[in-house]
């Protein structure tokens, strides 16, 4: 007996299993990402899918599951001959987030291919997946490489798997499920763009719902045998009309006047590509069918574009996913009935309001339920970025210098620019990115060792010059070379790791100017969209008054870190050593979690210390000198203006062992030309010490 959570028991989330059922019935769909906060119930939602696809066909013996009516004619385990296949149930394969690239596309036997001549491929994740769920849970954490390969896998319906010259192909067409809590970060556009639909879940406040929850989550846990039993009637039926849908799918008619819709709808959104389009008339071409329908109508149309558009309309990883639903209704109304060569009438009525069946003709039975039959419908949801507090007019064009200043209303950034590369020195190890360099699994091959475990990187010239003296003692008589394990050679490859890049923002009434805090936090706005792109991890700390704070701790959620940043108050004293103590206890805790990612301390001051003890210029050089002994690389982005300047932050740069720039030398296309490796700094530093 099925013992997993049934999917008519999922108690609301009527968006999410709506955008799951309706990728059942079409899996040209595209897939489904699923966004929401912790808990609530993705995962055992997408799980429960798995139990409602239909059964599929497949050549009896073939590891790549290939179909019996039109087999893969270059599937590795063919060719197949024309005997009836066998059924077996949908696969759900699940991608661990830290899987590695040979468990994902196969692995391929280097040792045979270059010994024996003969192509020993072991098929990973991919080939599992082949014509059912692929889903991968946290997908915004999935390292880049992997990320690369499901898009090649996606975009073509097929797995390469090359080393060395010896190359395997087979088919890869799954549907692509994946979760994602936005706080943690975002994903990248090329993997966001090829999710056909997404959806946002939260938790219900519903006191009602939330109490049937809880008790269907305990009877399941109780007896998860006689809970599924409870619900199988349910699950009988909700696998019956999938399947009738998926027979009256082809069927069904998508008029040029439904298209012109959706034409109009992705033009009016400034969606980027055709595929927003595409998608859309699929979804809708689904929504009718599982309605029970052979025509799309206007309010499947709208429903298509709840679903497939909100994830396609971020221009930049700080803006929130959303669509506005009233310019959404304008547009169709506009739109409604007319043919493609006609000319719109914007102020003509609409030929009919939305539709009676609800969105896409409902969700699937839930049972008897209070939740069930009280259980308000899921709106579709579009959250906005913060906005900042609006500063007052009258606020002084300077603040004053230490105490005295009292908090000031948050300013908006400036207006972010692109920033010169800060690097970390040295070679690291830690996960692929674009900022330092590291030595990783991709990118240019500059030696070789002794493999410790199995081959995934053959250099090939030092292994066949490993082999080569011991050819006549091996009785090597052909032309083939004898290769024996010992002779084999993992390459060594340098690429770019992620750091930690961890922000010291001065908050104090020394920073308060309106003009100059705008200007910092479009600075530190700026870093922070660079670490975006070159896929770093980072924290925000702020001190102002008596003390520091962690105002976001360390993580790959770039937008939450400018969504804090956005409401970062200013005011009262300098406690620069609290700050920077602050980081270094942060940064000793995060080396214990991950001791491979280095950090980059970013300070953004203007060097002024005046509170946090009795010298607190000392202290702080005293806590800037901790950093220093660690080793810990650092910039200090000189937030200092007017005629006369004290080079306090400069000061600072060098008790920290680091570097100092200045809000325009920060600038990628300053004219100073400071493209500043801290090593070079560090280097300059362990001179004049010596010296």
């Amino acid at each position: 007996m099925n013992t997993r959570y049934p999917f008519t028991a999922v108690v609301g989330m009527d968006d999410l299993r709506l955008a799951l059922l309706l990728n059942a019935v079409s899996p040209a769909v595209g897939g489904v990402l699923v966004r929401g906060e912790k808990g609530t119930a993705k995962s055992t939602a997408v799980r429960a899918l798995a139990e409602l696809l239909p059964a599929v066909p497949v050549v009896a013996g073939c590891r790549f599951s290939c179909d019996p009516a039109s087999p893969d004619l270059g599937c590795p385990d063919g060719p197949h001959g024309t005997e009836p296949g066998v059924q077996r149930p949908a696969r759900m394969v699940e991608l661990p987030v830290g899987a590695s690239e040979d468990r994902l596309v196969g692995s391929l036997d280097i040792e045979k291919a270059l010994a024996d001549g003969v192509k020993a491929f072991e098929p990973g994740l991919l080939a599992a997946a082949h014509r059912g769920i692929l889903y991968v849970d946290e997908v915004n954490l999935l390292s880049d490489h992997l990320i690369d390969h499901l898009l090649d896998a996606a975009a073509m319906g097929s797995s390469y798997v090359e080393r060395e010259g010896v190359s395997v192909r087979h088919a890869a067409r799954f549907l692509l499920v994946g979760t994602m809590n936005p706080e943690e970060g975002e994903l990248r556009p090329q993997l966001l763009d090829r999710f056909g639909l997404t959806v946002e879940v939260a938790a219900s406040r519903e006191p009602e719902q939330r109490v049937e929850v809880v008790r269907r989550r305990l009877a399941y846990e109780d007896d998860p045998g006689a809970f599924s039993a409870r619900w199988a009637d349910e699950e009988t039926a909700l696998r019956e009309r999938i399947v009738t849908a998926r027979e009256l799918l082809p069927e069904v008619t998508l008029g040029d006047a439904v298209l012109l819709q959706i034409a109009a709808t992705c033009a009016a959104f400034e969606v980027d590509g055709m595929r927003a389009d595409i998608v859309m008339a699929r979804t809708a071409t689904a929504l009718a069918a599982w309605a029970g329908r052979t025509e799309v109508t206007s309010e499947d149309v709208r429903q298509a574009a709840l679903l497939a558009l909100p994830h396609r309309r971020r221009r930049s990883p700080f803006d929130a996913p959303g669509l506005d639903e009233d310019k959404l209704d304008e547009t169709l109304e506009q739109f409604q009935g007319q043919e493609p060569d006609e000319d719109p009438e914007p102020d003509g009525p609409g030929d009919g309001g939305p539709g009676d069946g609800g969105p896409g003709g409902g969700v699937p039975p839930q049972g008897d339920g209070p939740a069930a039959e009280n259980a308000p419908a899921a709106e579709e949801t579009s959250p906005s970025s913060p906005e900042p507090a609006p500063a007052s007019d009258q606020a002084p064009a300077s603040a004053p210098q230490g105490a005295g200043s009292g908090e000031r209303a948050a300013v908006a950034a400036g207006e972010p620019f692109r920033t010169k590369v800060l690097s970390v020195p040295g070679l690291g190890e830690g996960a692929a990115g674009r900022r330092s360099r590291a030595r990783t699994e991709h990118g240019r091959t500059t030696g070789s060792v002794r493999p410790r475990g199995a081959l995934t990187k053959l250099h090939l010239a030092a292994t066949v010059q490993a082999a080569a003296p011991h050819q006549k003692a091996r009785g090597r008589t052909g032309p083939g070379l004898v290769v024996r394990r010992d002779d084999l050679r993992q390459a060594t490859r340098e690429g770019r790791e992620g750091n930690l890049v961890l922000f010291v923002v001065d908050a104090s009434g020394s920073m308060a100017a309106r003009q100059r805090m705008s200007a910092v936090k479009g600075a530190v706005l700026s870093l922070l969209l660079d670490a975006y792109q070159r896929r770093d991890k980072v924290g925000l700390i702020t001190f102002r008054g008596r003390d520091a704070e962690v105002a976001l701790p360390p993580t790959s959620s770039v937008d939450a870190a400018a969504a804090r940043l956005e409401k970062l108050p200013t005011g009262g004293r300098t406690p620069l050593s609290a700050g920077l103590l602050k980081a270094h206890d942060v940064l000793r805790v995060e080396r214990l979690r991950d001791a491979s990612r280095r950090p980059l301390l970013v300070v953004v001051t203007d060097g002024r210390a005046t509170g946090g003890g009795a010298d607190p210029v000392a202290l702080a050089g005293r806590a800037a000198r901790l950093h220093a002994a660690e080793g810990t690389a650092s910039v200090v982005v000189d937030c200092e203006t007017g005629p006369v300047r004290l080079g306090l932050a400069r000061e600072l740069a060098r008790e920290l062992g680091g570097t100092a720039v200045t809000l325009d030398e920060l600038r990628a296309d300053s004219i100073a030309g400071l493209v500043r490796d801290v090593r070079d700094v560090q280097a300059g530093q362990t001179t004049r010490r010596a010296a």
